[in-house]
């Protein structure tokens, strides 16, 4: 049996090795250059300052005054470590039950194959759209996007685009309903640099690092645990609509028999567009208080809350989303998205965007995929 064409390409774009923290641009451009020549379309790189490239390959639409639809796709994916693979991870092996394997393959190289897919198709059955419609590859979104997406949104290139609403990715799904994602959290990194009476490890010293990081501990724990319990007790309630801590970092200490002046914790605390952010932050420097003097908080990541993009019938852009979607028998269900993608540069800006990766049955993992996947999915993409 053939392969599908749309699968040769999507198993060709896993080959290149994008991977974090030094990813093959290049190569990427030149592969995505190709495919619009395929599709008889202009394709435009954008040399950020970074140095980094934003490719976008452009559909025009026959009222090119309209805001545009941006296709939206990060090329970048995460490391990978070898050793606990089945197969090499950039050899897009597919097995005899039609799996490939690779990384990348759900986050979110598929996604930028089925945009292509979806276009190809149109053109081929002499489709005109109003609107024109840019398909764009974005580096640097695994790493936060800030050599990326965030630069681009401030160039006069992003503002040519007129764009008016975007689509970017979502995660697979495993039962027979894709959630749309409509909002992200936004994420707080820091650190808490505690400091406190030094001594001996055989002594009762009093005012320790140590003492005031247990009981910022429980504070942080407390609350975790609280809004777990929350998401677990309220029906409806998923996890994007709660806020969630993680103590994930720990660094202090010299040797055994020595109590550290300084302790230093890391924390990521994400915080649901159904909250604020400023209450969340006066409630971690009531606990900082609390837990005692010489505390300090670093920040490493801060950003704004962005809007959530509409998700009512009065919403035209929603309602044909949502329209398309029952067309195509799709099961759709909104949500936030618990974690952070390219897509709240678009809403911060005030260009609705949707994540959205249209697989349904299927585990999210980010090592797997199927064939069979692939060409249900592009034929879906293609109606909606």
């Amino acid at each position: 049996m053939s392969e599908h064409p749309a699968v040769t390409t999507f198993r060709e774009y896993i080959r290149i090795k994008t991977v974090q923290p030094n990813p093959d641009y290049d190569s990427a451009v030149k592969f995505l250059e190709k495919q619009a020549q395929i599709l008889g379309l202009p394709c435009k790189v954008v040399k950020l300052s970074s140095g980094f490239p934003v490719v976008i390959i452009t559909w025009e639409g026959t009222d090119p005054s309209l805001p545009s639809i941006i296709l939206n796709s990060h090329m970048d994916v995460v490391p990978v470590y070898p050793q606990y693979w089945k197969f090499d991870p950039f050899a897009a092996h597919k097995d005899t039950d039609g799996k490939i394997y690779g990384r990348g393959t759900q986050d979110m190289k598929c996604v930028g194959i089925w945009h292509l897919e979806a276009v190809r198709k149109l053109k081929t059955a002499g489709v005109k759209l109003l609107r024109t419609v840019h398909l764009m590859y974005v580096p640097d979104e695994e790493v936060l996007g800030h050599l990326g997406m965030k630069l681009f949104i401030e160039t006069d290139e992003f503002k040519k685009l007129n764009g008016g609403y975007a689509l970017d990715e979502g995660l697979a799904c495993p039962d027979d309903t894709i959630v749309v994602y409509y909002g992200e959290r936004v994420c707080l990194w820091f650190k808490l640099k505690v400091t406190g009476n030094p001594g001996h490890g055989s002594q009762f010293i009093q005012n320790t690092a140590a003492e005031k990081v247990r009981r910022l501990a429980n504070f942080f724990l407390d609350y975790r645990a609280k809004e777990e319990k929350r998401l677990k007790n309220t029906p409806g309630l998923y996890i994007g609509d709660v806020n969630t801590t993680n103590i994930n970092t720990w660094e202090g200490g010299v040797q055994m028999n020595v109590v550290p002046s300084e302790v230093v914790i890391g924390i990521d605390l994400r915080v649901s567009p159904k909250s604020s952010v400023e209450e969340v932050e006066a409630l971690v420097q009531h606990w900082i208080k609390e837990s005692g003097d010489g505390i300090t908080l670093e920040y490493f990541q801060r950003e704004e809350m962005a809007p959530t993009t509409p998700i009512t019938d009065k919403d035209p852009f929603w309602a044909a989303f949502s329209a398309a979607c029952k067309q195509s028998n799709l099961k759709i269900r909104p949500e936030i998205f618990p974690a952070a993608t390219d897509s709240r540069y678009f809403r911060k800006i005030g260009i609705p965007a949707l994540g959205f990766t249209p697989a349904p049955h299927t585990p999210f993992s980010s090592t797997i995929t199927t064939s069979i996947w692939m060409k249900k999915c592009l034929s879906t993409v293609s109606r909606a």
